[in-house]
Order: structure tokens, then sequence, then C-alpha cells
């Protein structure tokens, strides 16, 4: 494997969600994971029976292990005891109780980077409680903010609370944190919460907020589809575009393109006059194809974008072009990201074939001269 974090070893305890994100994300870098999973592949209603499908378990190899056992719990710990970092998403306690909590880890390993993620949080009275993205997002306040005026709040899927707030924040604890260790040789606990991580990505709200720049009425903001000139519009075909022309000149391009040469549309900043704004976009948008609309603004300054589906977006040119989207064993799927000049990305590995016995994992984290090697 190559990439940037090359050499840097990871176990993973195997979750769902957030947890396993983090560890493709690291893994997608070049990290060597191992992840330490039951001893026999269990059915649940978010991972997939076919490992080829597994597209968050990519790029690592898994060992099944009995942690209630003797020989599984032994053969955790000669792995952590090398690791530089470890990722787990269990409830708290539970990794305590199956004695491999940080205490013990990090008494063994002091260099150890020990991620803990969890919804709410290791401590706080929501601490011991389950839940789900959709509750770590409503605590955050950003679930409010999502959705039309006069109506719901609208689910932003699993994005802002499972992996931007959680996965993602995680694994940029466990650089940090990893980078530190390196230069003062400790390690120490990321204690990463789903709910703070949903509040730290609306920083910008919050801000916004501050300065009198948004209300508590959604769907009636300039981000929240309250502007004429922010949002979806239906096309003749019923398809989709999405408008972002917020800047001046950008608004400016979008109105020229668009033939919009009457006064009224000067008042781009004026709420009061986005919704007969937003009414005159939503018919003038009907009256053509979503390929014809985009045939006269996409890639031009007036910030417009068709909205594609699941099987469209891998196949749109700029897609195409970039390799955002790569297909592995027969299954389409996102490549790995950022871009990177001289430790590029190879393609991904499927978790299929993945499983390695306990002699093979602890032989492969032997001798430091192993580090990195796949």
């Amino acid at each position: 494997m190559t990439g940037p974090l090359e050499g840097m070893r990871v176990v993973e305890m195997v979750g769902i969600g957030p947890a396993p994100f983090c560890g493709m994300m690291l893994a997608d870098l070049g990290a060597d994971v191992i992840r330490v999973d039951r001893p026999t592949r269990g059915s649940s209603p978010v991972v997939p029976d076919d490992p080829r499908r597994d597209v968050m378990a990519r790029n690592r190899v898994s060992l099944g292990l009995d942690l209630k056992q003797p020989n599984g719990l032994s053969t955790a710990l000669s792995l952590i005891d090398r690791a530089d970092a470890l990722i787990e998403g269990f409830r708290p306690g539970a990794m305590e109780r199956l004695g491999l909590g940080p205490d013990v880890c990090i008494g063994r390993n002091p260099k150890l980077v020990y991620g803990r993620m969890t919804g709410w949080g290791q401590y706080g009275p929501l601490a011991g409680s389950v839940g789900h993205d959709i509750n770590y997002v409503a605590i955050s306040g950003a679930l409010h903010a999502v959705g039309k005026a006069g109506d719901k709040p609208t689910l932003p899927l699993n994005y802002v609370g499972d992996f931007a707030g959680g996965g993602m924040m995680l694994a940029v604890g466990i650089l940090a944190a990893v980078l530190n260790a390196r230069t003062s040789g400790k390690g120490q606990i990321i204690d990463a919460a789903m709910a703070d991580g949903a509040a730290l990505v609306s920083s910008m709200m919050y801000a916004f907020r501050s300065n009198g720049w948004w209300n508590n009425e959604r769907g009636t903001n300039m981000l929240d589809g309250g502007a004429h000139f922010y949002d979806t519009y239906a096309c003749a075909d019923g398809k989709f575009i999405a408008l972002g022309a917020i800047e001046p000149q950008f608004y400016a391009a979008l109105r020229e393109r668009c033939e919009l040469t009457s006064r009224e549309w000067d008042a781009q900043m004026d709420p009061s006059a986005w919704p007969v704004l937003k009414e005159k976009l939503t018919a003038l948008f009907a009256t053509r194809s979503r390929d014809a609309w985009c045939e006269l603004l996409e890639g031009s300054d007036a910030c417009v974008a068709p909205v594609l589906d699941w099987d469209e977006a891998p196949t749109h040119p700029h897609n195409v072009a970039r390799g955002t989207f790569v297909e592995v064993d027969g299954v389409m799927q996102p490549a790995p990201a950022p871009r990177f000049s001289r430790t590029p990305l190879p393609t991904p590995r499927s978790a299929a074939d993945s499983r390695i016995s306990a002699a093979d994992a602890v032989a492969r984290w032997a001798t430091d001269d192993a580090r990195g090697a796949r």
C-alpha cells in the first residue's frame, strides 16, 4: 500500500457507521489497518453480507477474534502493543469490560493514540444513552436548520453526525495525536462525539446567527433554500438543477444568461423579495429540460450544476476526468480523497478475501522493518 500514511499502524475494532468510515479514510491514505472482527461474520441491516459490497471495509485486513477468550484477548493486545492508533466505536465502558480500556492499552504502549467514537461522548448526562445520527444532529442545532419553510426538519441523511461530525473528526484527531506522539513520545485518548462534531461543522451558521444574518425560521435564510439564488429547481423533464449564484458577479452572470433584465432582480439580498423572485425562477426553469439548462449554464459563472442521482454521478464528465468514482470488484464507489502529488493513492481493494489468521496478523507487525507492509 502506498500513500502519505504508509508506515502507520492502526487497530480498528469492528463496528458500524462512523468508526469504520474513519478506518477506511486512514487505510485509503496508506495506513496499515487491521480490523479486529467477530469470530464469525454476523448479520446487520447496515453491513452487506457480500464483503465486496461493504465499501467502508475496503483497503484493510480482518482478523476474527473472540475477545472474551484469553487467546483472543492476548492476540488483540499484541497488535495494540505495536500499533500507532486504535479505533473503537462502542458505548462508554465496553472496551474496559473487555480488558482493552485505554489504561490497559496505553499502559502497555505509551505512544498509543486511543480513538474513541461515540454519539454523546465519554462523559455528560447522555453519555450512557443510546442514539443515532438523527439524535446527535438534533442536539447540535444543525437538524433544526434543515428543511423547507413551514415544514418539519428534513434529515440530511447521516452525513452530518456519522460521517462529517463523527468519522472524519475522529480521523483528524487521530492524525493530530499521532503527530504529537512522534515528537513527545506520549499517546493520548481521543474523545470524538458525533454531537460535538455536528456542532463544530455548524460553526459558520453560529457565526451568521451572532451577526444577525441567520434566523430560527428554517427555509428563510440565504443558504437553507430561502434565497431564490441558492436553491434547487425542477426542470421540464422532472429533473433538477442546483443554483448557487451568491456573489454579485455570479448573480449578474445568471441574470445575463437567463435574460433577467427587469429591475426587480436588482433586489438580490432583500429577503422580502425572495419569495416572488423564487416563484419566477421556478416558472422559468420549468420551461426547459435539465440538460438544456446545463447546456446554457453549467460551467459558467452562474454557478449551476445538475442534481445527479446515484447512477448518474459516476458518469458525469467532470467526475470521470478526476476519477471521483471507481469500480472495484464490480461495485461502483467513491474513490479515495483528496489527491496527493507525491504519494498518489492507489485504487482501493475490496474487503473480499481480507480475512487473515491470528498468526499472520501478529507476524505482519512483528518487526519495525515490516511497518507499512501490505
